[in-house]
C-alpha cells in the first residue's frame, strides 16, 4: 500500500523499479476505473500490467472487510464498469476475486482478455490459488475463504517429519551408518593411535612441568 496510488508517475517510478530491480516481467496493482489513468501510464511506458478489482484485500477496510463483492445488480455493474475500464486502460488481464460465479462468467465473457479467478467461479478464463493455501501448509484453527481447496496436509506432514527427526535423535537411530561417512579401519586405528600417544605426551609433560614447580617453590627465594 502506498506504492502507486498517490499518482500515475509514482506508479510508473514503482513499476520500473520491478522490472530493472526486481527482473519482473509485469505488474499487477488493484483498483478499477479509478486506476484506469494508472495502468495507462505504466502500459503506454511498456510495462505489461494485470489488474485486480472485485475484492481487492489491500483496500479492504474500504470495503468493510473481506466481503463477496458483486452481490447486488449495481455493485455487479459497477464491477464490469471496473473490468471494461481496466481493459481499454491497457490491463492484459484481470484477477477478480471473491465475485459471484454468474457475475465473473458474465465479466470474463464481455472482455477481450482473459480472467484469472480466485473466489470466482470457474467461468473464468483460468484460476490462482495461494500456495500456502492450496497445499495446507499452515497450523490446525488457521481461517481459509471459502473458495480455498486444500490439496495436501504440508504442515501435517511436516510436523510428522520433525517429530520422527527428534524421536531418531535422542535414541541415535539417526545418523545410522547409511547416512555417515566412512574411514579406511586401517586409517581409524592409526588416527586413534596417534591420538593416544598424543594424550600420552601431554600427560607426561604435565607431571614434568608439576614436578619443576614443586622444586622451584620448595627452593623459595634463598636458592
Amino acid at each position: 500500500m502506498g506504492s502507486y496510488e498517490v499518482s500515475p508517475s509514482q506508479a510508473l517510478q514503482t513499476a520500473i523499479r520491478f522490472i530493472k530491480e526486481g527482473r519482473m516481467s509485469a505488474v499487477k496493482l488493484e483498483g478499477g476505473a479509478s486506476m484506469a489513468p494508472t495502468i495507462h501510464r505504466i502500459t503506454q511506458a511498456g510495462i505489461p500490467v494485470l489488474a485486480h478489482i472485485g475484492l481487492t484485500p489491500q483496500r479492504q477496510n474500504a470495503l468493510g472487510g473481506f466481503r463477496v463483492q458483486g452481490k447486488t445488480t449495481s455493485s455487479a455493474l459497477a464491477l464490469l464498469e471496473d473490468a471494461r475500464a481496466v481493459q481499454e486502460a491497457g490491463a492484459f488481464g484481470i484477477v477478480l476475486e471473491a465475485v459471484p460465479e454468474g457475475v465473473a462468467t458474465l465479466v470474463t465473457k464481455k472482455l477481450r482478455i482473459p480472467t484469472i479467478g480466485i473466489g470466482a467461479g470457474n467461468g473464468c478464463s483460468g484460476q490462482v490459488l495461494v500456495q500456502i493455501d492450496m497445499v495446507g501448509n499452515f497450523p490446525p484453527g488457521r481461517f481459509l475463504p471459502k473458495f480455498v481447496k486444500r490439496y495436501g496436509d504440508v504442515w501435517g506432514e511436516a510436523s510428522k517429519a520433525l517429530q520422527r527427526y527428534q524421536e531418531e535423535v535422542k535414541s541415535r537411530q539417526y545418523p545410522s551408518k547409511e547416512h555417515t561417512y566412512p574411514m579406511p579401519e586401517r586409517e581409524l586405528e592409526e588416527f586413534v593411535r596417534a591420538v593416544e600417544v598424543e594424550e600420552g605426551r601431554g600427560v607426561a609433560q604435565q607431571i614434568e612441568f608439576g614436578g619443576s614447580a614443586v622444586v622451584a617453590g620448595s627452593g623459595g627465594a634463598g636458592v
